[in-house]
């Protein structure tokens, strides 16, 4: 059955990526190595990459933005809650930085830093988010969440659930 979504997704993703530009959202289908069971979430850290596995080999492959120096983090937790257009309260970490940010930023605001959705994550302050800052996808440049353009977010929102398996890697 995998199979049979990744040739529709990958049908899907070529016509679409004909009637878009190379600087829009799109997840990729790519080939993947690692012993990782399908629908596990893998953040490859050094290459801002976040790959959903469907099944050996086949991989949803996404940009992400990571952690800036100092900030980032390894190891394998479980989404534990699923948002759409979430509020955003500051983690102490962010307000030390940055006294003058609001205690919360409504979800839809164009300050908010979480974008059209968020996935968090169990055991911290972190979450995989959209943004409001498109340009960030690619760098290292959060306080350690995994930041994905809005398309690409609502996208990956709809192919996982609770409970599934994220692992960050450097």
């Amino acid at each position: 059955m995998l199979k049979n979504i990744a040739v529709a997704l990958a049908a899907t993703i070529g016509a679409s990526s004909m009637m878009s530009s190379a600087a829009q959202a799109r997840p990729e289908l790519v080939g993947v190595s690692g012993d990782y069971a399908p629908g596990t979430i893998v953040v490859k850290t050094s290459e801002r990459r976040l790959y959903l596995i469907l099944e050996s080999g086949l991989a949803m492959r996404y940009p992400v933005g990571v952690g800036k120096a100092g900030k980032q983090w390894s190891g394998t937790t479980k989404i534990d809650g699923k948002y759409l257009n979430p509020a955003w309260s500051p983690p102490s970490v962010v307000k030390r930085d940055k006294p003058d940010m609001p205690d919360v930023i409504p979800g839809g605001s164009p300050r908010n830093p979480m974008g059209v959705a968020a996935l968090t994550l169990a055991g911290g302050e972190y979450a995989i988010h959209g943004t409001n800052v498109p340009n960030s996808v690619g760098g290292f440049v959060s306080y350690g969440c995994i930041r994905m353009l809005n398309a690409d977010i609502t996208d990956l929102y709809q192919r996982v659930s609770v409970g599934t398996t994220v692992t960050v890697t450097h």
